[in-house]
């Protein structure tokens, strides 16, 4: 039985080797025990209920991924490499960790990043740090989102005026939501936000003590398709790009550069792996997490919010520019270069030893390199578009069918419950934005002058919906069922 095992779920800690634990909770280190200055120990601060994080921390480490790349460096070095995994529920305790010097390596979002190099960097050059890699990101900022509780009178961003939100001060889920605030013309004085860790504000949510809860990914997903929340606001419809990221303390990667590199081959490692196997490192997420593996795949799997991608895309890089003014807003940030704090240097070094992919060549990339693909059984097509492609999972099949369209989708399940199926998850894409989202949670138009095949819409948000009934006077909003009922393969 492993640590992980008998630690609670889904907020586990430290998954270190059992033969290590007593160590762990002395004190000591492993330098101190197992063969003195023979032994490097490299700590890795990751969060696993933040599934985009997955190939720096989850993936990464069910694999042993990171401790095989350290293996065969110790054979050329004669050093011996330990890891030590941390698991955390958010980026604010990978940087205390990092500051007290003791995580090297750690995962986060873009604005706990940010705060992160700052943090580092005011308490002076030897605690600097620095972005070596992105996990995954979204272009236009799904990952990040605004919930209500199901019967919220709350249709828009403007209805929680006057409220209480709850975030965690200094998250991404936070500061997309300080920035739609702003872009929808409302004051900072007319919402009370409350600075509380998802799973608190989770809980707040449901016993009514907070009108809405602004998080990053897995949190909206996972409490909408628990029936506890709805979707107010979808992150896509910001347009600005959000994304997660290795961080490495500088010191400690100049004194183990060979520890960085291997980290960032795991990495690359953990991204093909997905990549050739979605399904099954969703499952692997979801059990390192405690996350319905439902979920995780909403996020993780095919045509997902998260583009699993490593380089550094200099739209990624504006957009952490960009990001620091409202940090500077919301919290107590010192000045931060950003151009100083990324480096993709040793992520192409990486690249270069691996010698499978090119770097500028993977760079250039801004589709989703994980796109729904394969044959569309009911409408009988090849799926092509990812704008439109969906997934159905139906309970005892061992591999998801792809479809086309969400009319398609939709003819899916009702054939598949004619036929006795048990629909496990139905994935659909916003019409709108594209933003993966679950067909029975999503907001349905159904417009019968539509061209054939076209007629039903899905979007994530009410509003998103109701924008694309501007101009159609025959198109209404209609629940899942009926949708379902009047799909036409």
């Amino acid at each position: 039985m492993s640590v992980s095992s008998l630690l609670p779920s889904p907020h586990r800690r430290a998954l270190a080797p059992l033969a290590l634990l007593p160590l762990l909770l002395t004190g000591c280190s492993l330098a101190d025990t197992a063969g003195g200055s023979g032994t490097v120990t490299v700590t890795v601060g990751h969060q696993s209920p933040t599934i985009n994080t997955a190939t720096a921390g989850a993936l990464i480490q069910a694999h042993g991924f990171f401790e095989d790349h350290l293996a065969r460096v110790g054979e050329e070095t004669g050093v011996e490499y330990a890891v030590v995994w941390e698991d955390h529920d958010t980026g604010a305790p990978i940087t205390a960790g990092m500051l007290a010097e003791n995580i090297d390596i750690g995962s986060m979002g873009d604005y706990p990043l940010l705060i992160n190099g700052s943090r580092a960097l005011a308490q002076g050059e030897h605690a600097r740090t620095t972005l070596v890699s992105v996990t995954g990101y979204n272009p236009l900022g799904a990952l990040n989102m605004v919930v209500v509780p199901p019967d919220s009178p709350a249709r828009t961003l403007d209805d929680l005026a006057g409220g209480t939100v709850s975030a965690s001060i200094g998250s991404a889920g936070h500061g997309t939501f300080v920035q739609a605030w702003e872009r929808a013309g409302l004051e900072p004085g007319e919402v009370t936000v409350v600075n509380q860790q998802p799973q608190v504000g989770s809980s707040a949510l449901g016993s009514g003590e907070v009108d809405a809860l602004a998080q990053f990914v897995a949190w909206p997903g996972l409490l909408v398709h628990r029936g506890e929340a709805r979707l107010l606001y979808d992150g896509s419809e910001l347009g600005v790009p959000t994304l997660h990221g290795v961080v490495v303390r500088d010191a400690f990667a100049a004194e183990h550069p060979e520890v960085v590199q291997a980290f960032l081959l795991a990495q690359l490692d953990a991204t093909r792996h997905l990549r050739e196997n979605p399904l099954e490192a969703a499952e692997t997420v979801a059990e390192a997490s405690g996350l319905p593996v439902e979920v995780v795949y909403l996020y993780n799997g095919p045509g997902g919010a998260v583009h699993f991608d490593p380089t550094i895309k200099p739209a990624l890089v504006e957009a952490l520019r960009g990001d620091t003014e409202y940090l500077a807003a919301i919290d107590d940030f010192a000045e931060l270069d950003v151009d100083a704090f990324v480096d993709d240097g040793p992520l192409r070094e990486a690249f270069a030893a691996e010698g499978v992919e090119d770097y500028e060549a993977a760079l250039a990339v801004t589709d989703n390199p994980l796109p729904i693909t394969g044959t569309d059984t009911t409408c009988e097509v090849e799926v092509t578009d990812p704008a439109t492609a969906g997934e159905l999972w139906i309970d005892g099949e061992e591999a998801t069918r792809p479809a086309a369209t969400p009319e398609c989708l939709l003819a899916a399940v009702r054939a598949a419950q004619e036929d006795g199926g048990q629909v496990r998850a139905a994935y659909v894409p916003n019409a709108a934005t594209g933003t993966r989202w679950f067909a029975d949670a999503a907001v349905w138009v159904l417009d019968p002058d539509a061209p054939e095949g076209e007629r039903l819409s899905p979007f994530t948000t009410e509003q998103g919906a109701l924008r694309h009934l501007d101009g159609r006077p025959g198109a209404e909003i209609v629940d899942y069922d009926r949708a379902v009922r009047e799909a036409r393969p």
